[in-house]
């Protein structure tokens, strides 16, 4: 019982020391549970209304910016969980929460404006349907990527350049062949977390893995 108790509170503690990701992971979790009770054609209405598409930002950019960031799309939490706590939790710890905030912000505001807006010229240039105006779009995607972009200056030399590497495939390749709207704006919201670097100064050593491992050989 002791262990339990000991595991518990670590766990509690680590919550503790990074209320902003919790908070928005606790706000995701109920809107979650919220979308399986509703019908399909009500959810689809539903979320149409709250998200970032070309129409709702002509006529509500501010609410529909911040009500697109408390929908999963997929409406499974769990992996959100993991992601939150591998990626958003150390950012914050790591930043405060202020500075933290600010990077999910910039990235979820910016590349949504910036991938609409390459949406925009598509429907203009007959490349995209008309009826992309009215497209889904929302999510915690766009914020999640630039916080992974911003953890490459958490990294010491030479492993960041290692981790930059892989962020920019993972975000670059569907840019390569058939990229969507949303293929860029995740690529965008990377770039936008790696142009944060004014927001890491002041934030404390990098952490170097070669130092864990050599730690753990003892």
């Amino acid at each position: 019982m002791g262990l339990f108790r000991g595991l518990g509170s670590r766990a509690w503690a680590y919550v503790r020391s990074a209320p902003g990701t919790y908070i928005w992971l606790a706000i995701l979790f109920v809107t979650t549970v919220a979308l399986h009770y509703m019908s399909p054609a009500f959810e689809q209405q539903f979320l149409r209304q709250r998200s970032t598409n070309l129409r709702e930002l002509s006529d509500n950019p501010v609410r529909v910016l911040i009500a697109s960031a408390m929908w999963i799309d997929g409406g499974d939490w769990v992996p959100f969980a993991l992601l939150y706590t591998v990626f958003h939790a150390p950012a914050e710890r790591w930043l405060g929460t202020v500075r933290w905030l600010l990077v999910c912000v910039l990235a979820h505001v910016l590349a949504t404006l910036i991938s609409e807006g390459a949406l925009l010229k598509g429907i203009h240039d007959g490349i995209a349907p008309h009826s992309a105006v009215n497209a889904l779009d929302f999510g915690v995607s766009y914020a999640l990527a630039g916080v992974i972009g911003i953890l490459a200056y958490r990294i010491a030399r030479p492993w960041r350049y290692a981790y930059t590497v892989i962020v920019l495939l993972v975000y670059g390749l569907p840019l390569t062949e058939s990229p969507t709207f949303t293929d860029l704006g995740h690529f965008v919201a990377a770039l936008i977390g790696l142009a944060c670097y004014p927001l890491v100064r002041g934030r404390g050593k990098a952490w170097n893995p070669k130092e864990t491992l050599d730690a753990l050989r003892g």
